[in-house]
């Protein structure tokens, strides 16, 4: 981004839209805040309306800057870290930038490149996957992910739960490509047979529904709110176990260095280490990389589900085999992220990834 006084940068694929104008916002405070967004990725540093008024053409002067400044703070698009430090800005003011950009920016030749040679080294899915996502990584300097997924199309024929004695009960769940998993599992005390025929009338409306639908379904409510409904709860969640065993497959991950060197995680790299190492031995990154249907692209700060994921922002996008889904490539790093390039690069990824595994596998 150029730093000499100007108008903000154009849209050349490497610098901002414009931003236009919103219901939310009025065009002179969506040009502000969208200037506090660009200011505060290239510097990680707070901005101030000083800084705003020296290095673009606003048209307005800095105390006028400054008023809009507050007004964006009091609106919740912008936050002050500090009480004498500058404004930097909120997740809302980082959806609001986001869901402004253009469906997708100008791709350098060279990234198209790379991107397109990694997609196509291999013809087989992960080491297609391991390079690809490696080329994502260093291009972005973010972490990279991507997962694959298996049996994704699978019907549940039957799930019944059989009681084995006073404290102990088998859940069976067969499915449609013949696979059958078996869970013995401890059921809560005073279970009777009762309560076991009424667990099954709750499973049986299951049955015919694709697999991977269990990992976002809720547990359902029973009438009795004793034995029973902590029985549902316990099969419901050996269910999800199951369906996420089944549904998951590869997770391969490059580029956790580049987190490192973030300013955000600089003070306190132990803590991001100890993060890193739950997100890849655990669930945390698979689930923060697949969502469920109807995500959006890209989550932001407190729009990630876990807790442990909310000082980043994930950038993500289905790629195929034919018209079989077949993963996710996906990008992470502080919500103080190049956006626009990071979404346009993942989603050309997508779609090289897309050409390449259909053209082998397909």
């Amino acid at each position: 981004m150029a730093k000499s006084k100007g108008n903000l940068p154009p849209d050349d694929g490497s610098s901002a839209p414009k931003l236009t104008t919103s219901e939310q916002l009025e065009p002179r405070k969506a040009t502000i805040l969208r200037a506090v967004v660009w200011e505060y990725v290239e510097t990680a540093e707070p901005v101030g309306s000083e800084i705003l008024s020296a290095r673009y053409s606003l048209g307005v002067k800095s105390a006028t800057i400054r008023n809009e400044m507050a007004e964006l703070l009091d609106l919740g698009f912008l936050k002050q870290p500090h009480t004498s430090a500058g404004r930097i800005p909120s997740d809302q003011g980082y959806r609001f930038f986001v869901d402004e950009l253009p469906p997708v920016g100008v791709i350098e030749d060279s990234n198209r490149s790379d991107v397109q040679s990694a997609a196509s080294q291999n013809d087989s899915l992960v080491p297609v996957l391991r390079d690809t996502v490696r080329a994502l990584s260093r291009l972005l300097n973010l972490l990279s992910v991507a997962t694959t997924v298996r049996q994704m199309d699978v019907i549940i024929r039957t799930v019944v739960i059989s009681a084995l004695g006073p404290s102990q009960a088998l859940l069976v769940i067969a499915l449609s490509n013949g696979h059958v998993e078996n869970r013995l599992i401890e059921v809560p005390v005073g279970i009777t047979l009762t309560d076991i025929g009424r667990t099954n009338e709750v499973l049986s409306s299951l049955i015919g529904k694709n697999i991977r639908s269990l990992i976002r379904m809720k547990t359902p409510t029973v009438e009795d709110a004793g034995a029973p409904a902590r029985l549902v709860a316990i099969v419901w969640s050996q269910l999800r176990a199951i369906s996420r065993n089944l549904t998951r497959g590869k997770l391969v991950t490059e580029g956790e260095e580049f987190l490192f060197a973030q300013p955000e995680f600089r003070r306190d790299t132990g803590a991001l280490s100890h993060l890193l190492t739950e997100l890849v031995d655990g669930d945390t990154l698979y689930e923060a990389v697949n969502p469920g249907e109807g995500a959006q692209t890209v989550t932001i700060g407190q729009e990630n589900r876990d807790a442990k994921l909310q000082d980043l922002s994930v950038i993500r996008q289905s790629f195929y085999v034919g018209d079989q889904e077949a993963g996710v490539i996906a990008v992470i790093g502080p919500t103080r992220m190049q956006y626009n390039r990071g979404i346009s690069l993942v989603d050309f990824t997508a779609k090289a990834l897309t050409e390449s595994l259909t053209r082998y596998l397909g």
